[in-house]
């Protein structure tokens, strides 16, 4: 059976090594691979890297927030992603898993405690921190989390864009379309998260 492959993806190179040494402190037959941007995770699993678990921080440059993790579950859903963060909050723990990650570590959590989480993830377990309260969800929430995910990895792509502040353009020379091509994108994204402008769609994401 060949070693476990496990995805570090956080812009704290520190934090990177940190997490990589507590890992194989408990395997040492796992094998590491590390991505500082989503831009960078996401060009090595177009090139063919293939991870069992993808750990994924919430706040990198590019992006903050679901974004990221709703963009990986529309395009590599056959990949388990686990969010770990500095950010040990029940709304964000119960919205991250809304959105369809494997299970949520806090940077704080124990080395030891973080090797069995990952063991479990690996196994195909969820796994959340303990006594972790109840959340009253809302229901705009609720509405807010099953709008994103109806996006489709290029409508996600446009919104992370857009969230950076770059205008249509832009957008279309990066992902090499027409800018008609994105204004429909845009407009569909404002459908399918029922706002009514660019501003509102990048509050939401």
């Amino acid at each position: 059976m060949s070693p476990s492959r496990i995805m570090i993806v956080d812009d704290h190179p520190l934090f990177r090594d940190a997490l990589r040494l507590a890992l194989s402190t408990a395997n040492p037959d796992y094998s590491f691979l590390e991505a500082a941007s989503l831009g960078n995770l996401l060009q090595q699993l177009k090139n063919g890297e293939e991870p069992d678990l993808i750990l994924l921080d919430l706040k990198m440059p590019g992006v903050q927030g679901f974004a990221g993790l709703v963009y990986l579950r529309g395009d590599f859903p056959q990949l388990p992603v686990a969010i770990v963060s500095g950010s040990d909050d029940a709304q964000i723990i119960r919205r991250a898993i809304d959105l369809g990650a494997a299970g949520f570590i806090p940077k704080s959590t124990a080395a030891a405690t973080m090797r069995e989480a990952v063991e479990a993830l690996l196994n195909g377990s969820e796994w959340l921190p303990e006594g972790l309260p109840e959340v009253q969800d809302t229901s705009e929430l609720t509405d807010l989390s099953a709008r994103m995910k109806t996006l489709t990895p290029q409508q996600m792509r446009v919104l992370i864009m857009l969230r950076e502040g770059l205008l249509n353009k832009q957008i279309a020379f990066n992902l090499e379309v027409s800018e008609a091509t994105i204004k429909a994108h845009v407009s569909a994204i404002l459908q399918k998260l029922n706002v009514e402008s660019r501003t509102q769609a990048v509050i939401a994401a």
